[in-house]
């Protein structure tokens, strides 16, 4: 199987069989309510509890087809999602986000660097094992399918919310990484649902909260944004998630969001890529609808445009019982209705559901070797952008270090494990932590301190989150930085999220990349700075005007200092 034809779900005949039985069996209201997936939290739930009845109404009285499942421990995914499956009379196709590995939403289960870190990487074997390991995680507690990966190219820098889910502005590399990363869940037993078509990469505003618009033109379209997704069919991806993105280019000045447009999911996706597979709305909840819509019309509308899968729309039963009307009123085509509920059940048959529906995960906990996965990823995708002062890895001579960690508001970042790992090399280690808020007298104090240091390291995370806004670093910390440097203070720049923070400190001479603040990230590049690793990752995105794509530094282990 190869080409866009890569996609198709190959059935024996017992679940070609069993999914005809099924759908004859449903009437109108059954058939709608299987296209409509609520969001359930997933941790433990009482069955005394209110929210346990009222997903218990969702399953046994509306009949919904699938849910969507938040955090919880791992040890409680499978109990839980086992009890619900027993109340529906088809079974539920379980689905969640695990764009960054099981431990995204499993509690105890193995976190992995966002893609913009396999995009420094570089590594499809990377990215294929990434994939394997999600879905073998996923799996074993009842989740069959993920919201992932991400194939927006995140070609706009101001993009406040793809930033480092994607793996790179170039739509090439984007294809290449993800369809390695789907190959490997694939043979793990997971579905793949990528996201977010046509691309949100392009655009500067958030749709939890706003309508964005992709100002792509037809060429840029084809060249950049659809180049992964061409990519991601053609490697045998399960389903797609069309974003709440308006694409004048191909639906009109008045271009509604992509997942109510029939240009964009029957006329781009389904006949001009030529994808058969589950098409899935982005959350009906969200800013981009709720805001310029009701939830009823905007699911009439997204059924109408091709879409099969009607994500967290609020008020299930109101939204079921408005479909049924729009099928009988004629405004909706029943076709249309039985279209997506045979690809539902398709998913649900691809992940054996009609020959068992519990898991047993009793004890469960991640394996060590995925761990070990991970932490191989976290030392590839390290990138060390610039490093005049020659600071990295850090040099016999330099004793005393002062360790400052940027924090924003409301987030708690630490730097526990990159601190712990640098005094154990014998260094004297001042650390302190700043924030937006941080008064100008402490970073007086701090500037004093500065100079009674060998070298000063500032570490920051700026990630991108849900209706956050832009990426900004806020507060004194860039005038503390640009001040420093200005009196010949050794200053290395560590940034464990968004590779544009060098924005704020151009004048630095050394900025290194973790991608991520997690205690994976923090000691791969506590090794990379003793000389213990190497490192060898490239820039997956231009920081203009600083540098381009594909820049990088290599150092390898023989350059290691060691200790003092």
């Amino acid at each position: 199987m190869s080409g866009n034809d890569a996609h198709v779900l190959e059935l024996d005949p017992v679940a070609a069989a069993w999914i005809e039985e099924t759908i004859a069996e449903l009437d109108l209201r059954q058939r709608v309510a299987q296209l409509v997936f609520p969001w359930i939290p997933g941790g433990a739930i009482s069955e005394r509890s209110d929210e346990f009845a009222r997903i218990r109404r969702w399953i046994e009285r509306e009949e919904v087809g699938g849910l969507i499942v938040s955090r919880g421990q791992a040890s409680e995914f499978a109990p839980m999602l086992n009890r619900l499956q027993l109340l529906a009379s088809v079974p539920l196709l379980i689905v969640s986000d695990l764009e960054t590995g099981p431990g995204m939403r499993l509690t105890g289960g193995t976190d992995m660097p966002p893609a913009m870190a396999f995009g420094a990487a570089g590594d499809e074997d990377l990215a294929y094992e990434a994939g394997r390991v999600t879905a073998v995680e996923a799996r074993s507690v009842g989740i069959h399918m993920t919201l992932g990966p991400i194939l927006d190219v995140n070609s706009n820098p101001l993009n406040p919310i793809i930033n480092t889910r994607s793996f790179g502005e170039q739509g090439a590399a984007v294809g290449r990484l993800a369809s390695a990363w789907i190959r490997g869940a694939r043979d793990g037993g997971l579905q793949t649902v990528g996201k977010h078509f046509p691309g949100h990469g392009a655009t500067e505003l958030d749709s939890h909260d706003h309508l964005p618009t992709i100002k792509a033109d037809l060429e840029q379209l084809n060249g950049i944004e659809l180049v992964p997704f061409r990519a991601a069919v053609g490697s045998g991806l399960h389903g797609i998630l069309v974003g709440h993105i308006a694409v004048p280019a191909i639906a009109g000045p008045t271009a509604p969001p992509a997942s109510l447009s029939p240009d964009v999911v029957t006329g781009l996706l389904r006949e001009q890529l030529g994808f058969d597979g589950l098409v899935f709305t982005d959350a009906l909840n969200m800013g981009a609808i709720v805001n310029n819509y009701t939830v009823e019309e905007a699911a009439i509308l997204a059924l109408r445009a091709g879409v099969d899968v009607l994500l967290q729309p609020p008020d299930h039963g109101d939204v079921i019982d408005a479909i049924v009307d729009a099928v009988r009123s004629g405004r909706l085509d029943r076709q249309r209705v039985d279209e997506a509920v045979r690809r539902v059940l398709t998913a649900k048959a691809a992940a054996s559901l009609h020959d068992g529906i519990s898991v047993q995960a009793l004890g469960w906990s991640a394996p060590a070797s995925h761990e070990a996965v991970a932490r191989r990823i976290s030392g590839a995708g390290i990138t060390l952008a610039r490093d005049r002062a020659r600071l990295v890895p850090i040099g016999p001579d330099v004793h005393r270090i002062l360790q400052i960690s940027y924090s924003s508001a409301g987030r708690r970042f630490v730097t526990g494990a990159l601190n712990a790992s640098l005094a154990d090399s014998q260094r004297e280690i001042e650390t302190t932590q700043v924030g937006e808020r941080t008064p100008a007298g402490e970073y007086q104090r701090l500037r004093e301190r500065a100079k009674l240091a060998d070298l000063v390291i500032v570490s920051a995370s700026l990630v991108p989150r849900q209706s956050q806004g832009p990426l900004d670093l806020r507060g004194g910390i860039s005038e503390f930085v640009e001040g420093v440097v200005a009196e010949g203070i050794p200053v290395l720049v560590i940034s464990f999220g968004s590779p544009y923070l060098l924005d704020y400190f151009p004048s630095v001479d050394s900025y290194l990349l973790g991608w991520s603040g997690d205690r994976q990230a923090q000691r791969a590049i506590a090794d990379a700075l003793l000389g213990r690793s190497p490192i060898r990752g490239r820039l997956p995105v231009s920081l203009p005007p600083h540098h381009t794509v594909g820049d990088g530094i290599d150092r390898s282990e023989a350059q290691g200092a060691g200790t003092p």
